[in-house]
């Protein structure tokens, strides 16, 4: 009988709740109970990215992706095999130190310590990150403070903003500014203003981020213009950032300098290396610091919480690959067979008579694009507009030519947009017959130059 009652009561007791409940559903919005952070707005994180627009989902079967900086060809055999290799062990497939495989540190210590004039140290100086953006969002973690201001140049790797953002930073925009003259240019006419860079730091600034060769302009910074940041880093006291993910890229002799060997540089600098590009295999996320250990050590701190370790077999396939690129002229080659497919985009923007960025370092060529004609009536998807005119003309270029572009006004902050809509950012890191393709189709845009 008592168990009946219960169960009676309980039975009501159930309705009434549901009921309650139902009738706060009708009454009441409760897709949005608990408020997200208002650092992912600030970081522009949910917003529609550039990457997703142009996605070959949403762009002809048949478009030409020259956009998203992958490659269309495999890292190359040897580093393939030792990723196989590695593979088939029991060891390799475990989890790795949090500061990474050995082997691979001690291949980062004999490939580097030439080229920062200095000897390594693989257990204090040298940190192996899930990819280079993981690795700086580890240095971003361990660093900022809530409104530690974070200069970048523009135009900026779009990852860069969410990550200072995300850890309480504040971003703060210095413009390179593009070159004056029509025609072909070098990218190293995209200039630094020292006395700009001065009036943008105040007793907030915590660090700047220093990307050479830089993405997407090509510019390899010149020595000159290395010792002037230096000399206001030492002088105000902030840290560098050192991306130098393209280091292995660089063409035409020119010459890549590492701000972290200049005098009093190491102790403030950190550098962010990758060998997806280096080998060609953006998606293994094999990335690295380098630097002091009083950087290494918080940045440790900060990854072993995020990932904990990369992921072990890849990082030995890495390992095999800078123990043997010298040996084999890999590095060598691979700007050669870069130059060449550089040439490829150029040349078909000569023929045009376009105006361009030509590329001293990176795998982009920033195509001025203000004189492309096109209807202001054209079916843009809801996507498009409302933004730039970059976007426009991008999105007519990949859906009328078969050529996709990334509109560089995303690398910009609202206030600065108005340089990157003049451009687009075409990558040539695509296999010569696609080029080849590609230029072909390109002449096309002929019929819309004013």
């Amino acid at each position: 009988m008592l168990a009946r009652v219960f169960a009676s009561n309980h039975h009501l007791r159930r309705r009434t709740v549901m009921s309650l409940t139902n009738g706060v559903s009708k009454a009441q919005d409760r897709s949005n109970l608990v408020p997200f952070s208002s650092r992912l707005r600030e970081g522009r994180a949910l917003a529609e990215d550039v990457w997703s627009i142009y996605n070959v989902a949403n762009l002809p079967a048949d478009c030409i992706n020259l956009g998203q900086g992958y490659m269309n060809f495999a890292p190359p055999q040897w580093v393939a095999e030792a990723a196989n290799t590695a593979i088939q062990g029991v060891a390799e497939n475990h989890y790795s130190h949090p500061k990474g495989r050995l082997r691979l540190r001690q291949a980062i210590k004999a490939h580097y310590s030439p080229e920062f004039n200095r000897d390594l140290d693989v257990e204090t100086e040298i940190l192996v990150t899930s990819g280079a953006n993981e690795g700086m969002y580890s240095v971003f973690v361990a660093f900022l403070e809530l409104g530690d201001e974070v200069i970048m140049f523009e135009p900026f790797f779009d990852q860069y903003l969410p990550s200072v953002t995300f850890n309480g930073g504040k971003p703060v925009y210095v413009p390179l500014h593009p070159p004056k003259v029509e025609g072909k240019n070098s990218s190293n006419e995209w200039t630094v203003d020292l006395a700009e860079l001065r009036r943008a730091i105040t007793p907030r600034t915590k660090m700047i981020v220093l990307n050479t060769p830089h993405n997407p302009v090509g510019k390899v910074f010149t020595r000159e213009e290395l010792e002037g940041i230096a000399a206001l880093a030492e002088e105000f006291n902030f840290m560098v950032m050192a991306d130098e993910v393209y280091d292995c890229l660089t063409f035409d002799g020119k010459e890549h300098v590492r701000i972290a060997t200049l005098p009093g540089m190491w102790d403030r600098t950190v550098t962010v290396g990758s060998a997806g590009k280096a080998f060609c295999a953006t998606g293994w996320r094999i990335g690295w610091l380098i630097g002091p250990p009083s950087i290494i050590r918080p940045s440790l701190a900060a990854t072993t919480r995020i990932v904990f370790c990369t992921n072990s077999p890849l990082q030995e396939a890495v390992s095999a690959g800078l123990e043997q690129a010298e040996q084999r002229g890999y590095f060598a080659t691979q700007r050669a067979e870069y130059a060449e497919r550089r040439k490829i985009l150029t040349d078909a923007f000569d023929k045009l008579g376009l105006t361009y960025t030509l590329p001293e370092g990176s795998y982009f060529i920033l195509l001025d694009i203000k004189n492309v004609k096109f209807p202001e009536d054209y079916p843009f998807p809801p996507s498009i507009l409302g933004r730039a005119r970059d976007f426009k003309a991008s999105w007519f270029i990949a859906v009328e030519l078969g050529v996709s572009s990334i509109p560089v006004s995303e690398f910009y902050c609202e206030e600065h947009a108005n340089i990157g809509e003049a451009y687009a950012r075409f990558a040539f890191c695509k296999d010569v017959d696609t080029l080849r393709r590609a230029a072909e189709r390109l002449q096309k845009l002929k019929n819309y130059i004013q």
